[in-house]
This record gives structure tokens, C-alpha cells and sequence, in this order.
């Protein structure tokens, strides 16, 4: 009898335990912010001051803003992309907007969803990624095709085309997708393959950024080794450049650079989001100067860079240039693009 009722005293306290349990799960997934408008849910006392950090010695920014900002006019900014022409186009709630170099609008594309990404082809095509399939548009915003979904797992971050070749970078799935023009997969790029020296990407949040090089390579950035790593097309990976550092001359945070960019003399642009700079480095990775830093993204200057709290938030920038050498700067923050070029002498 008493065997009995011990039995039935555990059975019933592992019960309760596993209610207990489940109403812990219940209530952590009630107060999981997905946005991040939250903040981190520090005190005030966790904040990290990077105040020093955020300052840029003067003599090392090379640039300077050559226009006024263009106003998108968008709520919320995704991404950014110059065609050969000079004209600017921006992503945000649910359209493609294109600008003249005066900022002039010179015509929107409206779109079924929230677009995450976009490039434009040498043939003036407009490739839009969502978040697990991409579609094509032509220069007037007729859409051409609409492409395979990748699966319920797929965010789709970044776009290039050289030629005959698509690579669509896939946060979700931590993979470089190739495509030929048709839409037709040719192989997946990056997967972790000891055996051919590749050690996988990590890709902590939702930035991950491709480019294909004058040479031939596939440029990707690998936010969580804070480094950029060159591909064939064939999925060799060549070498890789960057590292961690809070210097100036590394990349900083848990997870940068988050987006960037080939120069016509083949250096860098990158950018890095919460510590928010915009840095030029050479093709083989050594820093080259500043593009613009904090003090000159964030308003209140360097001691509102790292803030937490309700509405915190630590967007990613995006960037694009131009034959001509310029920087344009998608600022997600103020819904802007923001112009620069290289000051003279520099």
C-alpha cells in the first residue's frame, strides 16, 4: 500500500513539474520579440558604453556627403541598387521605387509583397527577392518571371548577377544559391564541407550580403566569422579576409560586415550595423580610410550608438556605387540615401 502511494506521489509531482514546464515554454514564447523593438531588456547599469569607440579620428574619413539625401518616401527601407545608368532604386513596403540622381522619382513598381533584397543586370532586368523566392522585372516594372520558392526556411538577403549567372545569398538556409538567368539551380555554394576546407557560414541574423569581383570571384560576406570569403562559381572557397576587432580597422559586434560593396578599382565598401561605420578596405582586406561613422549616421552623435530600452533597435544600412567611384548609403533609419564621394587629395 505505501509502495502504492509513493508511486502515485511521483507520478503526480512529475506532473506538476512538467506543467510547470510547459507553462514557462508558454510564457517565454509570449515575450519573444521577433522585432527587436523591445531592446534588449537590460537595466540601465548592463549598458555598454561605446562612446570612444563611435569616434573616428577626422584624418582617416576620406569622403563626404555630395548631395543632399534623396527621401524614399518609405516607412520602412530594405536595400539599395545603382543601375549602369546612374539611377538609383530603394525596396521598402511593398514597392520599388527609382530615382533620379536629383532625387526626382522616376517611377515605382508595386509589389505583392515585402521585398528583402534587389539588383539590377546589365540588360537593365530588375531582380526583387523575397523573403523565399525571387521575381524579375523589366526597366518599365512589367514582371517577367517569377521564380521556384526555396522553402519555408529561405530569407533571402542579397542578389548579383554576372552575366549568365544569378547568386541569391539565403540567410535562413546559411547557403549561396546559383542560378543560371532562367531560374534553372546550377549548384549551392558554402555549405560546410571539411573535406574541401569550407567551414560553413554562420549567420546569427538576417545580413548576408554577395558580390561577384572583377576577378572572377564570389565575394560573401560571413557575418559571424566578421570576415569576407571568395568563392568560384564552382563553390571553391580561394581565401577569405577580415576579422573580429572593435578598431577601426576590424569588424566589430556579433555579427558584421552586414552588407557591402565592390568599388571599379576593386576596393570595399562595407558596412556594419550596431556600432554603425562605413569603412574602405583594399582587395585583399587591409583598411583604407572611412566612408562616414556614427557621428555622422546617428542623431545626438556617438552616445546614441548603443541604446536599449523600448524602440531600441540596431538596423543595417545597405550600400551601392556607382561607375563614378560614389557611395550611396541606404540609411534605414531615416528612410534616405545618402551620397558620397571621395573628397579631393584624398
Amino acid at each position: 500500500m505505501n509502495v502504492r502511494l509513493a508511486t502515485a506521489n511521483t507520478k503526480v509531482l512529475i506532473g506538476v513539474l512538467i506543467a510547470a514546464a510547459v507553462i514557462v515554454a508558454i510564457v517565454a514564447v509570449v515575450r519573444l520579440d521577433t522585432t527587436g523593438k523591445r531592446g534588449s531588456g537590460l537595466g540601465k547599469e548592463f549598458v555598454y558604453d561605446v562612446g570612444d569607440l563611435a569616434k573616428i579620428d577626422p584624418n582617416l574619413i576620406l569622403y563626404k556627403e555630395s548631395t543632399p539625401a534623396i527621401d524614399t518616401g518609405f516607412t520602412k527601407t530594405q536595400a539599395i541598387a545603382v543601375d549602369s545608368e546612374g539611377s538609383i532604386y530603394a525596396a521598402g513596403d511593398k514597392a520599388i521605387r527609382k530615382f533620379a540622381e536629383s532625387g526626382n522619382l522616376l517611377g515605382e513598381t508595386r509589389l505583392a509583397g515585402m521585398p528583402r533584397c534587389l539588383t539590377v543586370a546589365g540588360d537593365g532586368q530588375v531582380y526583387v527577392g523575397f523573403k523565399e523566392h525571387l521575381e524579375i522585372y523589366d526597366a518599365q516594372g512589367k514582371r517577367l518571371a517569377t521564380w521556384q520558392r526555396l522553402g519555408d526556411d529561405a530569407v533571402l538577403t542579397s542578389i548579383a548577377v554576372s552575366k549568365n549567372d544569378v547568386f541569391v545569398a539565403d540567410a535562413g538556409n546559411r547557403i549561396v544559391h546559383h542560378f543560371d538567368t532562367t531560374g534553372k539551380l546550377i549548384n549551392r555554394i558554402g555549405a560546410r564541407d571539411m573535406d574541401r576546407n569550407i567551414p560553413g557560414f554562420v549567420i546569427p541574423s538576417p545580413y548576408f550580403d554577395l558580390a561577384v569581383g572583377r576577378d572572377g570571384l564570389l565575394r560573401v560576406s560571413d557575418p559571424g566569422r566578421h570576415r569576407i570569403e571568395a568563392y568560384t562559381f564552382d563553390g571553391d572557397l580561394e581565401f577569405s579576409w577580415g576579422g573580429f576587432s572593435a578598431g577601426i580597422e576590424g569588424f566589430c559586434g556579433c555579427c558584421n560586415p552586414v552588407n557591402f560593396a565592390i568599388l571599379a578599382d576593386e576596393n570595399f565598401v562595407t558596412c556594419e550595423k550596431g556600432l554603425i561605420r562605413v569603412k574602405i578596405a583594399d582587395p585583399d582586406g587591409a583598411f583604407v580610410g572611412v566612408v562616414a561613422g556614427p557621428e555622422q549616421f546617428v542623431e545626438g552623435g556617438a552616445s546614441r550608438v548603443s541604446e536599449y530600452g523600448p524602440g531600441a533597435q540596431a538596423g543595417a544600412f545597405d550600400v551601392a556605387v556607382d561607375t563614378s567611384g560614389r557611395i550611396f548609403v541606404l540609411d534605414t533609419h531615416k528612410g534616405v540615401v545618402r551620397i558620397f564621394t571621395r573628397k579631393k587629395g584624398e
